[in-house]
C-alpha cells in the first residue's frame, strides 16, 4: 500500500509530474507502452528516488505503482500489456551511454527519447557526466553538459561537422 491509503497524490519520480488519485481514476495518457525490462528500469529509479526523500518500498510495490501511473490496474496487467519482449527501441530512459559529441568523447545518461517517423530516427537527449568542450580552439571553449539530438538507426546524427564525422556517436 501507497504511504498514506489507497488515495491521495502520487509523485512520479520518473517523469517529475503528480498525479492525484482514487485507484482506478488515474490521470495519465501514455500511448507507447516501454518493454518489460524498460518498465523494470524505471521501477529501480522510482525506488531509488524515494529512499532519496526518506520513502523505503520494495520492488513489487514499485512495479505497482509504475502500473497505476500508466494507467494499468496493477503490474501484471501492465506486464502482458507490454509482452515479454525485448524493446524495439534501442535506447532507454536511463540508460547509461558513451560516445562522441562534436569529436569528444562522453559518458552519460538518456534522460529523454522521443521516436521520429516510423522510429528509423529518434529524438535523444543525453545528460554527460562531465562538460564536454565542444570547441577545438585553445583560447576559447564552451562547455556542454546536456544534448539533445536526432540519432539514425545506427546511433549517429545526419548532420555532420566541417571535417565530415558526425555530430554525435553512439558506440554500442
Amino acid at each position: 500500500m501507497w504511504p498514506g491509503g489507497n488515495a491521495g497524490t502520487i509523485h512520479n519520480a520518473i517523469y517529475g509530474t503528480t498525479w492525484t488519485t482514487a485507484w482506478g481514476e488515474i490521470m495519465n495518457e501514455i500511448t507507447t507502452i516501454p518493454s518489460v525490462e524498460a518498465l523494470k528500469a524505471q521501477a529501480k529509479r522510482l525506488r531509488s528516488k524515494l529512499a532519496d526523500d526518506g520513502q523505503i518500498i520494495g520492488h513489487g510495490q514499485a512495479l505497482e505503482i509504475l502500473a497505476r501511473q500508466m494507467g494499468y490496474r496493477d503490474w501484471n496487467t501492465l506486464h502482458a500489456a507490454a509482452g515479454n519482449r525485448r524493446n524495439d527501441n534501442p535506447l532507454f530512459i536511463g540508460e547509461r551511454v558513451s560516445g562522441h559529441y562534436l569529436g569528444q568523447h562522453f559518458v552519460g545518461e538518456v534522460i529523454g527519447l522521443a521516436r521520429q517517423g516510423a522510429g528509423d530516427r529518434m529524438r535523444v537527449t543525453i545528460h554527460f557526466d562531465e562538460p564536454v568542450d565542444v570547441v577545438t580552439f585553445d583560447s576559447f571553449s564552451a562547455f556542454r553538459q546536456r544534448v539533445s539530438c536526432t540519432l539514425n538507426k545506427d546511433f549517429t546524427t545526419t548532420e555532420k561537422t566541417s571535417n565530415g564525422l558526425p555530430h554525435m556517436r553512439l558506440e554500442r
